[in-house]
């Protein structure tokens, strides 16, 4: 018998003052939570969910089996850990709020710009300037496409793509993230000027990442995919069968996240990503994203991709790449909502708009308005 525990914040208030008994501060963000729904999982099927306020969760955790009680408690700490921010080369960003990652793409197939800015290094460079004018807080990298069906890229291929655009990115004083799952990618992008390992297959595909990352001492990004372990043109997007999306999802990033600290990678500096889209459904992705508050269990930075994916075409009449912006800012917007920290974006200066309104409006709502009039 295997007892799986979660505790999922389920609803929300504008701020501590709003409710009684107080809210808490998901993970030392703009976002308040009143109730909690925690969640035991037996061999795979829920088998019991209680519902609390933060006053009465001790109460709850209390009552647990003591095999799951330690991990209980652990997430319930989780939720409310507040998160020292990244400092990146010249920059610091800070996780107490939504940060923007705006995306680059240097390959020939990306499925959002068709690789101009693979062709054209001045449009690169043009596109980075822009990015971080418009606010953007790091610069992604990436020189393989990781769609469904997408060829995959040789080593020597992929360095020759990213390291001028890092180059260029770094003159700028650009924080760096490099997009890569190949060690070797890694470990030349480091020595070019990135900061930050991004990897879509959480470091499956080439362990040896791991120790290039713990010997920088560089952030990581784990992302979940449900395929894409070992060989050249391992399949992201494969097998995507899952019992519980969320929760199979959690608790497979709850497994990367200890073998990064297993392999040295430092506790603070590791970030989680669901991986909207990536072997995953319609529905799937719909439930990830509703769900996305209980990942602060895990106690790391999340980063939400999610950015003209096609989940919004799925859902507006299969509108093209470029045509998605409004569904991208719903999205981001559910993000922030959530508390994720991070959010990668192709249309920065609109989801930079998007996020000021937003944390405007976060800032409002901690004024009680019942005592304006005093």
């Amino acid at each position: 018998m295997t007892d799986n525990i979660y505790i999922r914040p389920i609803t929300f208030a504008s701020g501590p003052q709003a409710v009684e008994g107080g809210a808490v501060r998901l993970a030392g963000g703009m976002v308040y939570a009143r109730e909690f729904a925690v969640i035991l999982r037996r061999d795979g099927a829920i088998a019991g969910r209680w519902v609390s306020n933060a006053a009465d969760m001790e109460t709850v955790l209390d009552g647990l089996p003591t095999s799951i009680a330690e991990e209980a408690r652990a997430q319930w700490a989780n939720l409310r850990l507040a998160h020292p921010p990244l400092e990146l080369g010249q920059r610091t960003v800070r996780l107490d709020q939504p940060q923007v990652m705006g995306i680059l793409n240097v390959t020939p197939d990306s499925f959002s710009d068709g690789g101009r800015f693979l062709d054209d290094p001045e449009a690169g460079r043009a596109h980075a300037s822009a990015m971080l004018e418009a606010g953007a807080a790091i610069i992604d990298i990436g020189g393989e496409s990781t769609r469904p069906g997408a060829p995959a890229t040789w080593e020597g291929d992929e360095k020759e793509r990213v390291l001028p655009a890092i180059a260029y990115c770094s003159a700028m004083g650009a924080a760096i993230s490099v997009d890569t799952r190949r060690a070797g990618v890694l470990e030349a992008a480091l020595a070019a000027g990135a900061h930050v390992a991004n990897d879509v297959s959480a470091m499956r595909h080439d362990p040896r990442s791991f120790e290039i990352a713990a010997l920088a001492g560089c952030p990581v990004v784990l992302m979940h995919a449900p395929g894409g372990q070992g060989g050249s043109g391992a399949d992201l997007h494969a097998n995507g069968d899952y019992a519980n999306v969320v929760l199979d999802v959690f608790d497979w990033l709850k497994e990367r996240r200890d073998a990064a600290v297993s392999a040295g990678v430092s506790r603070s500096k590791i970030v989680l990503d669901p991986g909207i889209g990536f072997g995953k459904s319609l529905a799937d992705n719909l439930a990830l994203v509703g769900a996305l508050p209980l990942f602060h269990a895990l106690g790391q930075p999340l980063l939400l991709g999610v950015s003209r994916k096609r989940m919004i075409g799925a859902l507006s009449n299969e509108a093209a790449a470029d045509q998605r912006l409004g569904g991208s800012i719903a999205l981001a917007i559910a993000g922030m909502n959530a508390g994720v920290q991070l959010l990668r974006v192709h249309d920065v200066a609109e989801t930079v708009q998007a996020r000021n309104v937003w944390r405007g409006l976060r800032d409002a709502a901690l004024t009680d308005f019942s005592e304006l009039a005093g």
